[in-house]
């Protein structure tokens, strides 16, 4: 009997294949949903500052609504890379739907992410306005938490002045060197590319110098800095353990009978503590919405008496578990505190509050678990509100995307 005939795989020869990307995703893909939403929002912010305008020379820009479809749908599964996203855009169905006969690289993409602080904000406050306009978004009950994300730096790149001013000498000394005495067999790219990182070091040595003064003004004792992000800080994180971080604190609206949650309020912050946040927070909201909630939720962290005081001046029914500290203290307190620690005595009370963990922290736990956010890729407050911000939009529209395309 002959030996069987089988169709083995042929790698080495060459092959030409016709796709249309258009129907490689079934019309319910969640990146076919983002793309129609953001088709209904104004992006023009993201391009304010381009050259390339009709009548003049230059080269296109990519489409705004292209890259942050990129990045909503990345990071709504998990990915949080520029590099990452860039690789995939050639591989995954989705990624090349979205870009379609586009090429972006990781450059662009990470510019991107970080260059349009204001514009992000603006699709912040955008996608809220619609939301309230098609009645999917109620603020009759707010609730905040705050969570602790992994910076990128590390421990060892704190440190005091004393040794930050060793640290600006020898960045001088280095820049100096480079600039001196180039290597001969370097292109002109990799010269320009070590004196970019030589001045580079040279400014965030001078940042975290001017942190730690800023910091000992404050009244900090024996304050360090980072050379690697001088403005993350040393902060007790989820597990117990104490590492550079940045505190994001989140206020999201919803029912406590289920349904979708809407990110109201964000609020980026280096400060270990969620003590004194409450008043930031619902300021933020009302620049965002035009309303104030009229019940605010948050645990006994953000028990801080001038904005219980000043949500109660505004109307807002605080619901803040009380420390336990003050359970006992009652002298020279204000009408305010003194209304709010009766309120939390009450039945009714303790019922709203046990809404809370399902509100606001549901909201942390997805943005960090399934948002790519349990450690941020970039350095400075300004780039980490990025990517809060656009964590929170992601994580809005996808929730209330069949509600919007209706």
């Amino acid at each position: 009997m002959g030996r069987v005939r089988t169709k083995e795989p042929m790698r080495r020869q060459g092959v030409i294949r016709f796709e249309m990307p258009e129907d490689t995703l079934p019309e319910d893909h969640r990146a076919r949903l983002l793309w129609r939403v953001l088709q209904t929002l104004d992006v023009s912010a993201f391009t304010a500052k381009a050259k390339a305008v009709e009548g003049r020379a230059g080269r296109d820009v990519l489409s705004p609504s292209m890259l942050l479809t990129l990045w909503l749908y990345a990071i709504s599964v998990g990915v949080g890379s520029a590099r990452e996203i860039a690789r995939r855009t050639k591989s995954d169905e989705a990624f090349r739907w979205i870009v379609g006969d586009k090429e972006v690289g990781h450059a662009t993409l990470s510019a991107f992410r970080v260059g349009h602080g204001a514009a992000l904000e603006k699709l912040m406050t955008d996608v809220l306005s619609v939301l309230l306009h098609k009645g999917l978004l109620s603020l009759d009950r707010v609730a905040q938490d705050g969570t602790r994300v992994r910076a990128s730096a590390s421990a060892p790149s704190f440190r005091r002045e004393a040794t930050l001013l060793e640290c600006r000498e020898q960045a001088a000394l280095h820049v100096k060197a480079v600039i001196a005495d180039p290597d001969p067999e370097a292109s002109e790219a990799e010269r320009l590319a070590r004196y970019a990182a030589a001045l580079d070091y040279q400014q965030r040595v001078e940042a975290a110098i001017a942190t730690v003064q800023t910091l000992r003004e404050e009244g900090k004792e024996n304050p360090r800095a980072s050379t690697t992000d001088a403005d993350a800080r040393v902060m007790k994180m989820p597990d117990g353990g104490f590492r550079p971080g940045y505190n994001i604190q989140l206020a999201t609206a919803g029912s406590e009978l289920g349904g979708p949650r809407t990110i109201v309020g964000i609020l980026v912050t280096n400060a270990g503590s969620d003590m004194g946040s409450v008043t930031p927070m619902l300021k933020d909201i009302e620049a965002r919405t035009g309303k104030l909630p009229a019940q605010f939720l948050a645990d006994a962290n953000h028990a801080k008496h001038s904005c219980i005081e000043a949500a109660t001046q505004a109307g807002i029914e605080v619901i803040i578990a009380i420390p336990k500290r003050e359970r006992c203290s009652t002298k020279g307190v204000s009408p305010e505190v003194a209304a709010w620690r009766g309120r939390m005595q009450t039945d009714d009370a303790k019922r709203a509050y046990r809404a809370r963990a399902g509100l606001c922290e549901l909201s942390n736990a997805h943005l960090k678990e399934h948002h790519g956010t349990a450690s941020v890729l970039v350095r400075g407050l300004a780039k980490v509100t990025c990517v809060a911000l656009l964590g929170a939009v992601a994580a809005n529209i996808l929730a209330h995307a069949s509600g919007w395309l209706a």
